[in-house]
C-alpha cells in the first residue's frame, strides 16, 4: 500500500500533466543543449509537427531565420554568463510550422531545475488571429482617417476641456492654421468674441447637466482664422466617448459663400424696387420738370438780366436741373447691370470719353490728361463711359473744377489697370470708407450715386476699383479688367 505523501505526489504529477496536455498554449521542454524533451499537442497543433517527430531534435527547427541562428548563442550566453537576454522575458518572435510557413507569436521562456539539471520551459501563445485584428483595425482606422481627411468640410475634434485633439486637412485651408499650430490649444482660438464665450458656457453646461439641447443640433456662429478675420459658418457638434474620456466632433461648414449670395439677392431684390420707383419717378416728375423749366427759363427772358427776379428765376433752374440730374443718377443707378461684352479697346474709350467731359462749360478749368496702352478688355463701351465719366466728375468737384485730371493706361498681372489721379486736397481717412455708399456725397447738392454706380457697373465686369490718397496729395482711383482671352 503506498504511502499518503507518495500518492499525493503522483496525484500532482497527473494533474500536472493534465494540465500540459490540456493547454491551450503550446508548452515545449528543451534541456541545457537546446534539445526538445516535450511537446505538448496544443504545440503539435501549432506548429504541425507530432511531438515523436519534435521530441529529440534542436528547439531552433521550429524557428525561422534570423531567431534560428540567434537561439543557440543566447541560450549559450546566459548558461555561462546568467544574463537573463530572453530567460524570464515574454516577447514577440515568428514561428515556423513544419511545412515551411511562418506565423506571429508570443514566446515566454522559464528555467527550471529537475534531478539536477537545467531545464527551459516555453509557452508559446498563437498571435495570428491577434495580428490580423490589428490589420483590419489599422485599415479601418485608415479607411476612416482617410474620409475625414477627404471630407469638404472641416472636422475638429476636442476633449472635455475643450482642446483641440484632431484637425483634419480641410479645417486647416478654412481656418489658416496646421495642426501642430493648433492640436493642444483651446478650441476657442477659433472663434471671436461672444461666441468664444458661449461656447466655453456651452461646455461647462453640458459636462455639467448632461444637457444634450445643443448636441446634434445645427446652429450658424462666427468663426475666426489665424490671420483673425471672421466668416459665417454653420457648426453641429457630436458627442462621443474614447476609453471612457468624453470627446466632442464638431462639424464646420464655410457659409461665406451662401451669406454672400442671398445679400446678393437682397440687393438685386431692392435694386428691382428701386428701378421701379425710379421708372416711376421718371415719369411722373421728368416731364412736369421739362414743363416748368421751359416757363420759368421764358419769364426769365422777359425780366431785366441783373434784377433779383431773373437771380431767382435762375436758381430754380438749377434747382430743376439738380433734380433731373437725380432722376438719371438714379435710373442709370438702378439699371441691371447686364454688360453687353464686346472686345473693347479701352484707351479708345477712355479718350472718347474725356473729349465728352471737355466740352462740359463746367470743365473748362479741369485739364484732363491720358497717357499708355493696354491689351484689349471683354467689356460694354457704353457702361464703361459712365464709369470715367463719373470718376471724372467726381475728380474736378474735389478740386473746385480747378486743377489737373491724369489718366494713365497700362497692364499688370493678367489685368488691364486705369489709374484716375486729380491734383486735389485728397480725402479724410474717415470719408474714404463711406464713398461707394449709395446715397452717400460730400458734396453740397450731389446725388451720392456717382462712385456706387461706377462701382456697380466696374464689379459687373468682373473688376475691381479701389481707392487711395497718397502721402504728397490729390486721389487716386485704380481700375482693374481681366484682359480678353484671346
Amino acid at each position: 500500500m503506498s504511502s499518503p505523501q507518495k500518492g499525493s505526489a503522483r496525484d500532482a504529477d497527473r494533474i500536472l500533466a493534465a494540465i500540459v496536455e490540456s493547454a491551450v498554449d503550446g508548452i515545449i521542454l528543451i534541456d541545457s543543449h537546446g534539445i526538445v524533451e516535450a511537446f505538448n499537442p496544443a504545440a503539435e497543433r501549432l506548429f504541425g509537427y507530432a511531438a515523436a517527430e519534435i521530441v529529440g531534435q534542436n528547439v531552433s527547427s521550429l524557428m525561422p531565420s534570423p531567431y534560428r541562428d540567434e537561439h543557440d548563442g543566447y541560450l549559450a550566453r546566459y548558461l555561462s554568463t546568467g544574463a537573463p537576454h530572453i530567460i524570464g522575458i515574454g516577447r514577440e518572435v515568428s514561428g515556423r510550422r513544419r511545412d515551411g510557413s511562418t506565423f506571429p507569436m508570443h514566446l515566454s521562456v522559464g528555467e527550471l531545475v529537475v534531478d539536477g539539471e537545467r531545464k527551459f520551459a516555453g509557452i508559446v501563445h498563437d498571435l495570428t488571429e491577434r495580428h490580423a485584428l490589428a490589420r483590419q483595425l489599422k485599415a479601418s482606422e485608415e479607411r476612416w482617417r482617410s474620409v475625414v481627411e477627404s471630407a469638404v468640410d472641416a472636422i475638429i475634434v476636442i476633449d472635455a476641456e475643450g482642446c483641440v485633439e484632431a484637425f483634419n486637412r480641410a479645417a486647416e485651408d478654412l481656418f489658416g492654421y496646421a495642426v501642430s499650430d493648433i492640436v493642444g490649444h483651446n478650441v476657442s482660438a477659433l472663434m471671436p468674441s461672444p461666441d468664444r464665450d458661449q461656447h466655453e458656457h456651452d461646455l461647462r453646461h453640458v459636462l455639467a447637466t448632461g444637457d444634450q439641447k445643443l448636441i446634434g443640433v445645427v446652429r450658424e456662429v462666427r468663426a475666426m482664422k489665424k490671420d483673425g478675420t471672421t466668416f459665417p459658418a454653420q457648426l453641429s457638434v457630436g458627442e462621443m466617448a474614447i476609453d471612457g474620456a468624453r470627446k466632442f466632433t464638431c462639424i464646420v461648414h464655410d457659409l461665406t459663400r451662401r451669406v454672400g449670395m442671398e445679400e446678393q439677392l437682397r440687393e438685386q431684390a431692392a435694386m428691382a424696387r428701386l428701378g421701379e420707383m425710379a421708372a416711376v419717378v421718371a415719369h411722373e416728375v421728368r416731364n412736369p420738370l421739362a414743363g416748368i423749366r421751359g416757363a420759368i427759363q421764358v419769364l426769365a427772358g422777359r425780366m431785366a438780366p441783373e434784377s433779383r427776379e431773373a437771380a431767382v428765376a435762375k436758381q430754380m433752374v438749377a434747382r430743376i436741373d439738380g433734380l433731373n440730374q437725380f432722376v438719371n443718377d438714379l435710373l442709370v443707378f438702378s439699371r441691371p447691370a447686364h454688360p453687353r461684352l464686346a472686345l473693347v479697346d479701352l484707351a479708345s474709350v477712355i479718350a472718347a470719353t474725356v473729349e465728352m467731359c471737355a466740352a462740359d462749360p463746367l470743365m473748362a478749368h479741369v485739364h484732363l490728361e491720358c497717357t499708355g496702352s493696354a491689351p484689349p478688355v471683354m467689356a460694354d463701351a457704353e457702361l464703361l463711359k459712365i464709369v470715367i465719366s463719373n470718376l471724372v466728375a467726381n475728380s474736378a468737384h474735389a478740386m473746385d473744377r480747378r486743377g489737373i485730371v491724369h489718366i494713365a493706361l497700362g497692364s499688370a498681372n493678367g489685368c488691364v489697370e486705369v489709374v484716375l489721379r486729380d491734383s486735389g486736397p485728397g480725402i479724410p481717412e474717415a470719408v474714404r470708407a463711406k464713398l461707394f455708399t449709395p446715397f452717400y456725397t460730400t458734396k453740397s447738392r450731389g446725388t451720392g450715386l456717382g462712385l456706387s454706380t461706377a462701382k456697380r457697373l466696374v464689379e459687373a465686369h468682373h473688376g475691381s476699383i479701389e481707392l487711395t490718397c497718397p502721402l504728397e496729395g490729390g486721389t487716386t482711383i485704380t481700375l482693374r479688367f481681366p484682359v480678353a482671352l484671346s
